[in-house]
């Protein structure tokens, strides 16, 4: 990293970025020039003269072109960059290169929890799942029943947990929607995170306990339950049926105990939010770099959010195995266009206030940074939403850009963690899988240190190389995947970050 106050990305780009904050008037040794304008951290100067029309380049990649004349010096951001969309070479496996994969017996290991069916948790809840939204109230008195003081007999189980949901009724049916929550549902009932779960109805609703568990090949026993409260005798019956349900479960989870494991059965989902123009720079390359060493030692990662692509989907067809797999890309993000048609959206250009404020004009920018927490292993496969992920390395499964119905798909699809960057400071936290969040900047780190669980800040500050935080990052996902609890965690969050996406009401 540079020791001035701009960080010049790569040679071809035409922009810097700031370090720290600029004063109007400030001095630029690496320009000779000052600045043309107060530049907050992490925004962009113009590194030479840029004419109107002229392409703006970050990482040798276009975020856009320059609305009027840019002198060295010159503020740029959402007022003189205007977002244009150009032709994008695919290019299928260009940039394919082959895995060096850590040889089995030497492979990294945590402690996990091992399953029936082989696969591995890193925690050992009870879930508790609404089939609608008449549902939800139940499940939650179910939950809050089982307090603190309650579990201490069970010292193996991380907790019974509600998982209630606004949707199940009110929709077609058949239809995507359907099939989306359809798909989460079952996806939370058999994580390997569970050790158990029970799944109630109403008994009237469009998604049907039985149909629900018969379309998803779910298999009813002593560790999952179903429950309809029209057959049960209504709320209260329904409440003390449920409590008795997880007092049945809970010695039989209980008896799961940790062992050791191989970090091939880590499957972590990527996620970014409250970005900042850092996070393209530190936290999301560093990401990428432990994302690198996961995908050797045999280990998945999950990018998602699918709008947050855009622009450099690109970045990821030249990463693709085949062009099966580069083309499946960009049909979802095909669909992506349709859908978000006339939206005032992500998609279409308009990032969040925060991302703005963070440093961010437009999506292509969010985009470049977006992609990296990949890191840069061969594309594997791509799955729709919370569609059961059976593939290990790099993979990406669609999701919109908000943070929990992104985090809930990878959840679904079988993410037994997750890692969230962010720059302007996430309270985000999942259950099952725990989150680990990571700070893009240092300041922000300081100020938020109760919620941020790793400062990738350093790398701007000169205290370490990208990948050296990487090779941090995977150490203490590691720690975390063997039960060293989170900062979400001891905050107690997750409780309400389920969020299955919900592509239309009807009725």
């Amino acid at each position: 990293m540079s020791t001035g106050p701009l960080l010049h990305l790569h040679p071809n780009d035409n922009v810097f970025v700031a370090k720290t904050a600029l004063a109007l008037g400030q001095e630029i040794p690496e320009l000779g020039v000052r600045a043309r304008a107060q530049v907050p951290a992490g925004h962009k100067i113009a590194a030479r003269r840029i004419a109107e029309g002229e392409q703006v380049k970050k990482y040798d990649t276009v975020i856009g072109v320059a609305t009027r004349d840019l002198e060295p010096g010159d503020y740029v951001h959402s007022h003189n960059l205007k977002i244009v969309d150009y032709y994008r070479d695919p290019a299928f496996g260009a940039d394919v290169r082959p895995v060096q994969y850590v040889p089995e017996d030497r492979r990294a290991t945590f402690q996990g929890f091992v399953r029936a069916d082989g696969r591995v948790g890193t925690r050992n809840f009870i879930g508790i799942l609404s089939s609608v939204n008449c549902s939800a109230t139940a499940i939650r008195h179910i939950a809050a029943h089982f307090t603190p003081e309650r579990l201490a007999a069970y010292p193996n189980v991380d907790g019974v947990v509600a998982f209630a949901q606004t949707s199940g009724c009110g929709m077609s049916s058949p239809s995507e929607h359907f099939d989306v929550l359809r798909r989460t549902l079952a996806g939370y009932a058999r994580h390997p995170n569970l050790a158990g779960a029970l799944i109630v109805g109403l008994g009237c609703e469009r998604n049907q306990v039985d149909a629900l568990v018969q379309s998803q090949g779910l298999q009813p026993g002593q560790l999952l339950r179903t429950f309809v409260m029209q057959d049960m005798g209504g709320t209260r019956a329904t409440i003390a049926a449920g409590i008795t349900a997880i007092e049945e479960m809970l010695p039989v989870a209980n008896q799961a105990r940790r062992q050791a494991v191989s970090a091939s059965h880590l499957k972590i989902g990527l996620e970014c939010g409250g970005s900042d123009g850092f996070s393209g720079i530190t936290a999301n390359p560093a990401l990428g770099a432990a994302m690198d060493i996961l995908v050797r030692h045999g280990g998945t990662a999950i990018l998602s959010e699918t709008p947050e692509i855009h622009g450099v989907e690109f970045m990821l067809t030249r990463r693709a195995v085949s062009p099966e797999v580069g083309q499946k890309l960009l049909d979802r993000l095909a669909w992506w266009e349709k859908y978000a048609a006339g939206q005032n959206a992500q998609f279409n250009g308009v990032v969040g206030h925060g991302n703005q404020a963070g440093g961010l004009a437009n999506i292509f920018e969010k985009s470049l940074g977006s992609a990296m927490k990949g890191g840069t292993t061969p594309l594997q496969a791509v799955y729709e939403y919370a569609e059961p992920i059976t593939q290990s390395g790099f993979v990406f499964m669609d999701s919109p850009g908000y943070d929990p119905v992104a985090a809930t798909g990878q959840i679904a699809s079988g993410a037994n963690m997750i890692c969230f960057t962010t720059g302007r400071g996430s309270m985000f936290g999942s259950k099952p899988a725990p989150t680990v969040k990571l700070a893009t900047n240092t300041p922000m780190y300081l100020r938020l240190q109760e919620d941020m669980d790793i400062n990738c800040g350093l790398i701007v500050d000169g205290e370490c190389t990208v990948p050296e935080m990487g090779e941090r990052i995977f150490a203490q996902i590691l720690r975390h995947a063997s039960g060293e609890p989170t900062k979400s965690e001891l905050l107690g969050l997750g409780d309400n970050e389920f969020v299955p996406w919900h592509l239309g009401i009807v009725s």
